[in-house]
């Protein structure tokens, strides 16, 4: 299929949500085939290599992988909340504002809940409680 959203269409118009719904479980798919795929190389590599050197190095390797992979299960929770709001009606819509988020973002990232102003917004106040 080569549709592509676009702004002359109704803001999320059954064809939109479909094609963002596909994005989304083959994103979440992806992520899950690269744990897959993490998990058999894991279990299959001897983790206890007799050189002190390269057992260091693997480990560090394995710390790194690990933590990337904790990272894409958030990641898989926000996919799965997305595709909760577009059986609930509220895909594409902030969050904070309620007003569409454009596509061109949902495009770079489905998983928005925010428009850009109000992204930036929660970042600053973010950054200001945290340095308060």
């Amino acid at each position: 299929m080569d549709y592509r959203p676009s702004d002359d269409e109704e803001f999320m118009c059954p064809m939109q949500l479909e094609y963002f719904r596909q994005r989304l479980l083959a994103w979440k798919a992806q992520i899950l085939s690269e744990a897959e795929t993490t998990l058999n190389v894991l279990q299959m590599e001897e983790l206890r290599k007799p050189d002190q050197n390269d057992r260091a190095t693997s480990e560090a390797g394995w710390s790194i992988e690990l933590r990337a992979r904790d990272r894409q299960r958030k990641v898989i929770a926000k996919i799965d909340a997305a595709l909760r709001r577009i059986d609930e009606g509220d895909y594409g819509y902030c969050t904070v504002t309620g007003e569409p988020i454009s596509l061109r973002r949902l495009e770079a990232r489905p998983i928005a809940t925010m428009t850009v102003d109000a992204q930036e917004q929660h970042e600053r106040a973010e950054r200001v409680s945290r340095d308060g």
